[in-house]
């Protein structure tokens, strides 16, 4: 028999060495700098203001991740990062990375009492940090809402009702993607200017009705054939999304198809990291919570729905893809 090694133990251990370079890589412009083509660190010393010496701990580190190739001393951006940190892609995450790297790490650093204490860590913010923090999130969603738009279908539907939902991202998403949609937004009223000036910004005014409610108590109804619930779940207690996703399915023609977006913790053989991770870091950041897939569906059947698949989205939540009956 080979001996175990401890590889894997080890790379989890110094996994914040790679998080924090990766952090100052984007804030220092390394990937930006790069867009153009291929340089030696030296020449990424010039562009981004750093030390030689930095410029190469950065550069090299990034290459050990994956995010730059490195041939001949000269650095190139893989095609991830190249999409996703040079600055010129759809969705660009440096404000998620900012985020990361400005607001969440450091509440990591209050892990440990938050495990002892059973209590979320102390956000102290101010507007700057407010500002931070909400830059970052709605990149996050807007890279959820891309992949949901990759991996989704939305051509059939006709009616879509996003309720309670954190970001419009996810229906402008399906309204670019079928022209003759409609949609409906019922958010929270302290999303009604963000909802309005993302759907002016997309030119979609004539297409979509905005109706403030508190998503807890909101009963919408209407004979819906698409429903969407984007990251509603992780911030409610068990009872009250108990009574969402039955007000959603009021709203519902028979039939229609449900979009339930968040992480979730699953039964299967190995936990997928990302809804894991994302279980602390709610827990740690404001005490909301990640559920078990298991319960969720749960709620789901009470309220008429049947599950009929999950998508687990790139670098995203998972989606519970559900049928009203």
């Amino acid at each position: 028999m080979t001996a175990p090694v401890p590889d894997r133990i080890v790379d989890i251990a110094i996994g914040y060495m790679g998080a924090k370079q990766l952090f100052a890589a984007s804030r220092i412009g390394l990937f930006p700098a790069l867009a153009d083509g291929p340089r030696t660190a030296a020449e990424l010393a010039g562009a981004t203001g750093v030390s030689p010496r930095l410029a190469r701990i950065l550069a090299d580190a990034m290459n050990a991740l994956g995010l730059l190739d490195r041939e001949h001393g000269r650095y190139r951006l893989a095609a991830d990062a190249q999409e996703y940190l040079g600055g010129r892609g759809a969705t660009d995450l440096t404000p998620f990375v900012q985020f990361l790297n400005e607001i969440s790490y450091g509440h990591w650093l209050q892990f440990d009492t938050a495990v002892d204490s059973g209590e979320p860590g102390d956000l102290q913010m101010d507007d700057g940090r407010w500002a931070t923090f909400m830059g970052g999130v709605m990149r996050y969603n807007a890279l959820h809402a891309a992949m949901l738009a990759r991996a989704f279908d939305f051509t059939p539907y006709r009616s879509l009702l996003d309720l309670g939902g954190l970001s419009p991202e996810f229906a402008l998403g399906a309204l670019r993607a079928n022209p003759d949609l409609a949609v409906r937004f019922v958010f929270a009223p302290d999303f009604t200017e963000g909802v309005t000036s993302a759907v002016k910004s997309a030119g979609f005014e004539e297409r979509v009705r905005i109706e403030p409610a508190e998503t807890e108590t909101a009963a919408p109804g209407g004979d819906h054939d698409i429903v969407l619930l984007n990251h509603v779940v992780h911030r409610f207690a068990a009872e009250q999304n108990r009574a969402i996703v039955a007000n959603a399915r009021a709203a519902a023609a028979p039939g229609a198809t449900l979009l339930l977006l968040d992480f979730f913790l699953d039964d299967d053989e190995r936990q997928r990291p990302i809804d894991a991770l994302h279980a602390g870091e709610y827990f740690v950041i404001d005490g909301t919570v990640v559920y078990p897939e298991a319960e969720v569906r749960g709620w789901l059947t009470e309220a008429g729905w049947r599950v009929r698949e999950v998508l687990a989205l790139p670098g995203s939540p998972r989606v519970l893809v559900a049928e009203a009956i």
